[in-house]
C-alpha cells in the first residue's frame, strides 16, 4: 500500500483485548459461534519477500497476517492482494513494470499454497472451492487485485489474471488510472476521466465475462455509479467504511451504499483507523509526518526503509501523540449503520491488514474472534454473523461466476 495509508498503522499502541471486558458466558457463546462460522477477510496485503522458503508466511512472521496468526485467531479465509501503486506514467514501459510486479505477487500466493504449506492452505478459485477447502480443515487463500494499472491497455490481461486466480479487481487506487478516476480527485479537485475511461468501460465488461468481481473501494463516486449501471454482476467494496460516520473520500456515502444494495452487491466494512474515526491530528504531527514522507517515500517493499520508517514514526508518536485509535466497537458501529441502511445481506467485514489496517481489539489476525464477540454483544444471531463474515461475499462471488459463464457461453 502507498505511504500515506501505512501511516495510520504505525502508531505504537498497547492492544487491550475486548474479551477481558465481557462476561464469560457471552465470550463462550461468541467462541462457539466463531468456531462454527466461516470467517473471511476480503483484504490482506502481502510482500512477496515473505513467501519464500527462507522467510515463509507459513511461520510466525512479524506481519499482521500469516498462517499461524490465522490459525490462532480463527480466521478461515483471506483475499491476499496483488497490489501495485499508481504511477502517473502511462507508457508501455511503465505498464510492463507494473505488470511484472503484479505477477510476482500472484506467484508468491501460488508458492504458499502449492509449495510452502499445501497441507494447511489452498487456493480457491470459486465460492464452492472456498467451502470445500474450509470443510477440509485448511485455510483458504483467495486473490484480489488492487488497482487496474497493472493491466496496462491489453484487455487480454483480464483473462490472464482470471486464470491466475484473481477473483476481484479494482479499476483504480489512490491516483487516477488509465481505467478510472480515483477517490483522490475529491481530495485534490483534479479529475482525469470524470468517471470511467472508454477503456475502463471495456474492462468492466471483461471482468464480468471472466467472473471477476468489480471492486469499487478506491475509485471515485462517479466511477462507482457508472460501474453500477454497466456491470451485469453485483459489485463489492472490498475495504471501505461509512461516509456518514467518518467523512473520508475512501468511504461510501448513503447514495453509494443504496446503489450497492440495488446492484445486489456488498460493502466489506474495513477495520482501518482513519476511515472509522475522523480525527484531526495536530499541525505539529502533520508536519512531522509530511517531513518523514518526503525523506523516506513509500517504505513498502524495502525492509531497510520500513525499519527506518517505523523507528521515525515511533519517535513522532512519542513527541506528538496520535489521536485515540479506533476500536472493534467503532468497526461494528459502521457495520450497524450499513445494516440499518441497506440490509444485512449487503454488508461484510475486512481488515486491510499489512496495508494500514488494524484497530484496538483487532490489530492482527490472531484477534479475529474479538469482532465476533462484539457482534454477539450487539445481538446479531449466528445466522446473521455467518452472513457478515462470509455468506454475503460468497453469494456475490457465485453470482459473478454465473454471469461469467453466461457471457462466455459456458454451460458447465
Amino acid at each position: 500500500m502507498p505511504f500515506h495509508l501505512i501511516l495510520s498503522a504505525m502508531a505504537t499502541v498497547t492492544v487491550t483485548t475486548v474479551l477481558a471486558q465481557d462476561p464469560p458466558d457471552l465470550v463462550a457463546r461468541a467462541r462457539a459461534i466463531h468456531e462454527r462460522v466461516l470467517t473471511l477477510d476480503t483484504h490482506v496485503d502481502i510482500n512477496p519477500a515473505n513467501f519464500t522458503r527462507e522467510k515463509s508466511y507459513a511461520t510466525k512472521l512479524p506481519t499482521q497476517v500469516n498462517l499461524p496468526a490465522m490459525e490462532e485467531g480463527g480466521l478461515d479465509a483471506a483475499f491476499f492482494i496483488v497490489f501495485v501503486g499508481q504511477a502517473q506514467d502511462f507508457s508501455p514501459a511503465a505498464y510492463a513494470r507494473a505488470h511484472a510486479e503484479a505477477i510476482a505477487k500472484f506467484e508468491a500466493i501460488h508458492r504458499l499454497t502449492g509449495e510452502l504449506a499445501p497441507t494447511r492452505v489452498n487456493l480457491a478459485r470459486t465460492a464452492a472451492d472456498v467451502r470445500r477447502i474450509y470443510q477440509s480443515g485448511r485455510k483458504v487463500a483467495l486473490i484480489g487485485v488492487e488497482n487496474g494499472y497493472q493491466l496496462g491497455t491489453d484487455l487480454a490481461n483480464v483473462r490472464k489474471f482470471a486464470e491466475l486466480g484473481a477473483r476481484y479487481l479494482s479499476l483504480a487506487h489512490n491516483g487516477h488510472s488509465q481505467l478510472s478516476d480515483s477517490n483522490t480527485g475529491e481530495r485534490d479537485g483534479v479529475w482525469l476521466h470524470n468517471g470511467l475511461s472508454a477503456l475502463g468501460r471495456q474492462v468492466v465488461a471483461e471482468l464480468n465475462k471472466w467472473g471477476i468481481m468489480v471492486d469499487v473501494s478506491h475509485p471515485s463516486k462517479a466511477s462507482m455509479m457508472e460501474t453500477v449501471s454497466l456491470s451485469q454482476a453485483p459489485l463489492i467494496a472490498s475495504h471501505s467504511a461509512v461516509r456518514a460516520l467518518c467523512n473520508h473520500s475512501r468511504n461510501l456515502d448513503d447514495d453509494q451504499l443504496r446503489a450497492l444494495k440495488q446492484n445486489g452487491g456488498v460493502v466489506q466494512v474495513v477495520a482501518f483507523n482513519s476511515y472509522l474515526k475522523c480525527q484531526t491530528e495536530t499541525p505539529e504531527r502533520q508536519q512531522a509526518i509530511a517531513s518523514l514522507r518526503r525523506e523516506i517515500g513509500n517504505p513498502s517493499g524495502s525492509e531497510e526503509r520500513m525499519a527506518a520508517y517505523r523507528a521515525r514514526m515511533a519517535e513522532i508518536d512519542r513527541q506528538f501523540p496520535p489521536p485515540p485509535r479506533a476500536t472493534v466497537k467503532d468497526l461494528v458501529d459502521h457495520i450497524d449503520y450499513a445494516v440499518k441502511l441497506i440490509g444485512l445481506d449487503h454488508v461484510g467485514i475486512s481488515s486491510d491488514f499489512d496495508g494500514g489496517g488494524g484497530v484496538t481489539g483487532w490489530s492482527n489476525a490472531s484477534e479475529t474472534m474479538n469482532v465476533t464477540v462484539e457482534l454477539v454483544r450487539r445481538g446479531y444471531t449466528e445466522e446473521q454473523i455467518a452472513k457478515l463474515w462470509s455468506g454475503n461475499l460468497l453469494r456475490v462471488m457465485e453470482q459473478a461466476e454465473l454471469v461469467g459463464r453466461r457471457l462466455r457461453g459456458d454451460a458447465s
